[in-house]
């Protein structure tokens, strides 16, 4: 279609309408077979039947991963379980159905009730061995937290010889009780010990010091022998709870104009205040069970000044054969470390806050 049919077929309606209306034949073809409708349901539900597979099988492999950590999980904790329960919780059971008999260990247990417990409360030595408990807490609680934070500060605070000042610190802590208490009973002895030749050397004594024959001095060389055995272990906790203080705190308080003094008060102290509790508690807890050093340095003396709690169940139960008495002195004691547990999970929950 060219020139004026061309134009006569654009710019005229009618014969563009004419043109549009022609019929265009339109060829259909049909299957050379027929398709049921059973094969098209057939292949539907083999299609069906092969997903379900797949995700089954697809699904299997983590399933089986379940089971199997499952099963290991059990297998690594079943050993401490076994030697939790055989070890910890069924003599805890047994021991606190002892405390209600009279028991001589040797001969018959007799059911006595609260009996125990009562003649607990109306033992003068029990109540002195208490107090002599308490009295260590109050003292040593306190300096072990005060020198143990005061030396981590230092320690933190120098950059060269850290990493061996932190082995020679802890180093005492990792040593038994025994090996502590030999060592203090040299170190004190009057004539030949070491530390009353270092107070005659620098002129402060005259005299020989008897640190193990008079009830205060006995308690002072228990207490300085604890801070030197345990103070690695607190200085420990406060030198990594300093060095978790982010940098920004201390920046931040230099830009302020805050001198060493106030940022100790105002950003190291509170930002340990964790790590505070923690220690506090601990510490009492472990003071609270004070028995090596009163029984290996002083054995109990002089007079029975240095007797503890612990001490005083050893004596009930593997001098005396006191079984059911002993019982009910070790549940009195674990009843007050209880009490302490939980005064730290409210602490705890309180600085959380």
């Amino acid at each position: 279609m060219c020139g004026p049919a061309a134009r006569r077929f654009l710019f005229d309606p009618s014969v563009s309408k004419a043109y549009f209306r022609i019929p265009i034949p339109v060829r259909t073809f049909r299957a050379s077979a027929p398709n049921p409708k059973g094969v098209t349901a057939t292949m539907a539900s083999k299609t069906l039947s092969s997903s379900k597979n797949t995700g089954a099988s697809a699904r299997s492999p983590r399933s089986t991963l379940r089971r199997q950590g499952w099963v290991t999980g059990v297998l690594m904790v079943l050993p401490y379980t076994i030697f939790f329960l055989l070890f910890s919780l069924i003599p805890i059971v047994y021991g606190f159905g002892v405390s209600f008999y009279d028991w001589s260990l040797l001969g018959d247990k007799t059911f006595v009730g609260l009996q125990n417990y009562t003649n607990l409360m109306q033992d003068e030595e029990f109540r002195t061995n208490l107090l002599n408990t308490v009295l260590f807490t109050l003292v040593s609680v306190p300096l072990m937290t005060l020198l143990g934070l005061l030396l981590a500060v230092l320690v933190n605070s120098i950059r060269k010889g850290q990493a061996f000042l932190r082995i020679a610190f802890f180093m005492p802590y990792v040593l038994s009780v025994s090996v502590i208490s030999s060592i203090w009973v040299i170190f004190l002895q009057p004539y030949t010990g070491l530390l009353n030749r270092i107070l005659r050397g620098i002129g402060l004594i005259n005299s020989e010091i008897f640190w193990l024959s008079d009830s205060t001095l006995a308690w002072a060389s228990i207490i300085m022998a604890t801070l030197w055995w345990t103070m690695g272990f607190v200085f420990v906790l406060f030198l990594a709870g300093l060095q978790d203080i982010p940098e920004s705190f201390y920046e931040a308080a230099g830009l302020e104009g805050a001198n060493r003094w106030q940022t100790f008060r105002y950003v190291t102290f509170p930002s340990l205040s964790r790590v505070t509790v923690l220690v506090v508690i601990l510490q009492t807890i472990s003071s609270f069970k004070i028995f090596g050093q009163s029984k290996l340095i002083t054995g109990g003396g002089p007079a029975g000044a240095t007797k503890t709690v612990v001490f005083s169940i050893y004596e009930n139960g593997f001098q005396t054969f006191q079984m059911g008495y002993a019982s009910a002195i070790a549940f009195v004691l674990m009843l007050v470390i209880l009490v302490i547990s939980l005064l730290q999970t409210f602490l705890m929950r309180k600085i959380g806050e």
